[in-house]
This record gives structure tokens, sequence and C-alpha cells, in this order.
């Protein structure tokens, strides 16, 4: 097993990466459950790891309790975190209990953000079941829902008491949702790290194939870069947690763009925003038109949308920098953006100019 700790004081806990741990899971909760039962919120697309989960509980003498939702983004709302609360106080959770997330990161975060306002907040453990949340939503304790007006605009932090990560849960994982969570793991080397950018250009095949080394280095090496990162920056009050929006910004747009649906989903918008946030920094000459060419050919390369074209955005500049203006990283009218030196360069610039954002992708293929 593979020990990552989030290093935040009291708040701290670890991150535990091996293959087969869903088995074992109930060893490692029991301490947790003191007696009680333990409440498991998943999704439909997961219940053959539920039966898994519940069976491992249930040999370690711990009791759960099943509550299945929809699968999708459109489950991180109101509608179903009233649905969600209401049904944990009907079981009678108490504010020293833990509730278990077992799924993707619609699930970790719906289940973080309601359990970070049950009863002014109780506890709650990640078992993420997708790459993306393996490698990102599942670590650092940024919880939400969405809204109207925009993508994880209502939330809280709120940190797991533990995270367990089982990679063999991936082989069940469509294709399509594997290729979107490699997104995330580009994005560590792309935000300042070469060395593991060119490892994934070596490895990203061999990770989608399903290769067990190759998927248990890229796991481990993204949660220490986020546990390392987050540690120094919890709350994204110094600007090194913003880092880790790299590709957001643009990627958020394309996602509202696209009704926050399938057409689209959050690591391909995450891909295309990466690439254009390379693409508008060689624009401005930040970077070198080959460092921004190399980014969107690997992601090419690997099945992912590397820009509007690729992402069936055919919006104009103008509407796509209006999704922009709910970002929740405006601040007094302004609009920081992660643009890059170069690869594993990646900084934070709060001077960009949102007309000239609107012509960059005005002058992007559709």
């Amino acid at each position: 097993m593979t020990i990552v700790p989030v290093a935040l004081g009291d708040r701290s806990y670890d991150v535990r990466i091996e293959a087969g741990l869903l088995a074992r899971a109930g060893a490692v909760l029991a301490p947790l459950a003191r007696g009680r039962t333990m409440p498991i919120v998943t999704d439909e697309h997961v219940l053959p790891h539920l039966a898994t989960l519940q069976a491992s509980l249930a040999a370690a003498g711990v009791a759960s309790e099943a509550i299945v939702l929809p699968p999708g983004e459109s489950t991180k709302s109101w509608a179903q975190l009233e649905a969600l609360t209401d049904r944990l106080l009907a079981l009678g959770v108490e504010r020293s209990d833990h509730v278990i997330a077992l799924g993707g990161g619609v699930i970790g975060d719906l289940v973080g953000f309601a359990t970070s306002i049950l009863k002014r907040g109780c506890n709650f453990v990640q078992i993420p079941t997708t790459l993306l949340a393996q490698v990102d939503s599942s670590v650092g304790g940024k919880t939400a829902i969405n809204s109207r007006a925009g993508k994880n605009l209502v939330g809280a932090f709120h940190q797991p008491a533990v995270v367990l990560i089982d990679p063999q849960v991936l082989d069940t994982l469509p294709q399509r949702e594997q290729r979107a969570g490699y997104a995330e793991v580009v994005k560590y080397g792309l935000i300042d790290d070469f060395a593991f950018f060119e490892w994934c250009e070596a490895n990203a095949a061999a990770l989608l194939a399903g290769d067990p080394r190759a998927r248990e280095t890229a796991i481990a090496h993204s949660v220490a870069a986020k546990a390392r990162i987050v540690a120094e920056d919890e709350r994204e009050t110094t600007g090194k947690r913003a880092l880790l929006n790299l590709g957001h910004t643009f990627g958020h747009a394309l996602e509202a763009e696209t009704g926050f649906s399938d057409k689209l989903l959050h690591g391909e918008g995450v891909a295309a925003g990466m690439a254009l946030a390379f693409g508008y920094s060689a624009r401005r000459g930040l970077c070198t038109a080959q460092d921004a060419a190399r980014v969107a050919a690997h992601l090419a390369a690997i099945g992912l949308p590397n820009g509007l074209a690729a992402a069936g955005v055919t919006a104009s500049g103008a509407r796509l920098v209006e999704h922009m203006l709910h970002d929740k990283k405006m601040a007094a009218g302004t609009l920081p953006f992660l643009l890059a030196r170069g690869i594993g360069q990646t900084f934070l610039d709060k001077t960009v100019d949102l007309t000239d954002v609107a012509a960059f992708l005005d002058e992007q293929p559709r």
C-alpha cells in the first residue's frame, strides 16, 4: 500500500492507494464506525462496487445503509442536496459519524458538501471510483454543487477523514471516462513538473490500457503533487493552490456552453481548456508555439479534445467569456488566468484582458 499524507494540522488525513483495497476497506473503516451504521452514498453506475464494499464492511462487523443516486453532473444540484440531507437525517446520522462517498467526482462533491452542512459538519470518507476522482477531486476538501449561474459555485472546504483508492475499480470504467480522468493526471506535469509530463507522453497509452504499474504510478504521483500543494495553500489564499485550476477557466466555460452534460465531460473540458491556455500563452508571447503545439498534440494523441472544434463548441468568444464572468475566482471584477511560460511553468496572471481572451477564442477553428 502507498500512503500519501495530506498535512493539514488537526485536519490531516491519509490517502491510501492499493490494488484490491475496496475488498479490504472494512478493516480500515471499522475503527471509524464505532459500532454505528455507516451510510454509503453512491450512484447507479457503481452498484457492483457497492456490493464489494458492503461485503467488506459486513465482514469487519460494520453495518451499512446504501443511498443510491442518479448518475451524472445533474446530481450536483440543490434538489439532490436536499434529498440527500433529508435521507441522512432520517437515518439518524450524528456529527461524529462517517458517511462514505463511493463514486466519482459528482458523488464526492455532493457528499462532501452535504456533510459539511449536516448538523454544522459531520465526517465523511472518500472512496473514488473514477480516475479523475482518484487523482484530483477526492483529495483536498473542495466540495460543491452546481447552480444556474455556473459550476461549483455553492460549496465549502471540508476535508475527508480518509481517502481509499483502489486502482482495480478502474477496470469497469468506460474508456471515455478514463481519458477524461487522464486530463487531470497530465495537468500535474503541465503545472510544474516537466519530467512528469515526459513520463505521461511515454506512458499514457499503457495507463489508459489498464497497465497496473502505470496506473499506480500516475495515481500516487498525482495525489502526492496535490497533497503538497493543498498543504501549502488549503483554501487558495496564497495563489499556490490556484495552479491546480490550469485549464479550468476555459474548460468550465466550455462545459457551461454544453450544458454541463455528457456532451463534454469535465475532464474533456479541462483538456481543451489546458490546450487553450497554452495557445493563449503562446499568442501572448509567454511560451513558445512549439510548447503549445506539443501539449495539443499529446492530448489529441490520446483522444482528448484540444480546442473548441474538438470539444464541439461553436459559440463566439464573447459568449464564452460571458460564462467566465460567473467564475468563482472573480475578484474586484478581475478574473485570474492560469497561463504558462513553458511546459511545467504555469503561473497565475491577474492582468488578463477578457476582451483579448474573446478575440483569441474567436480566432480558434470551429
